[in-house]
């Protein structure tokens, strides 16, 4: 049997680690996940963000690495994918008014298959009107966003996460072994962490 099929969607100044770390982890667990951002090819790079918490009153922002494409946005055909992950940092921002992008979204929801989003990833998910009547985690800082569009706010740990059907969201970067545990338990079919009622 293949491996599962995962499409990133990402862009410039994406979170590292909320990139990084998903990425190479999907991958080591025998996922096969192509990351793309529009307007960039197979190859290209986006430029990431490192957010940290160090006491002030919102997270600081440092220039992180490189993150080099391995597909093209342009070339995607999403039924081919079986779950769709949707990194934080500033990139969804902007990635929200792509209109290929938010079809994407729909179309991953409207088929419930697997959607992981983390941080800012859920203004991606509020642009596409997909989490109304849905519990939604995100950073604190995009609670109106989730509210406005619908959905109950998890107000959780930094470091947990909230599956709600098809739908694993979480805070920010502490959250990975929760949330990467989560969406896999969702492509596997097991159960594991924190569910939504």
């Amino acid at each position: 049997m293949s491996a599962k099929k995962i499409l990133m969607i990402t862009g410039d100044f994406t979170e590292d680690y909320e990139t990084m770390v998903p990425f190479q982890t999907l991958l080591a667990m025998g996922y096969a996940v192509d990351a793309v951002c529009p307007g960039k090819k197979a190859g290209e790079t986006v430029a990431t963000c490192i957010h940290d918490f160090e006491g002030d009153q919102t997270y600081t922002e440092k220039r992180g690495h490189n993150f080099t494409l391995n597909a093209t946005f342009a070339d995607v055909n999403v039924a081919d994918y079986d779950a769709l992950l949707i990194p934080g940092g500033r990139a969804p921002e902007y990635l929200r008014l792509e209109t290929e992008v938010i079809d994407a979204v729909k179309h991953f929801m409207d088929a419930a298959k697997p959607v992981a989003a983390i941080c800012h990833g859920a203004q991606i998910l509020t642009a596409a009107k997909v989490v109304e009547g849905r519990t939604v985690s995100a950073y604190p800082a995009c609670r109106p966003e989730v509210e406005l569009a619908g959905a109950t706010y998890a107000d959780i740990a930094i470091d947990g996460a909230v599956t709600d059907g098809n739908l694993i969201t979480a805070p920010a970067w502490p959250a990975h072994p929760a949330w990467i545990a989560q969406f896999h338990a969702v492509l596997t079919g097991s159960s594991v962490g924190t569910l939504a009622a």
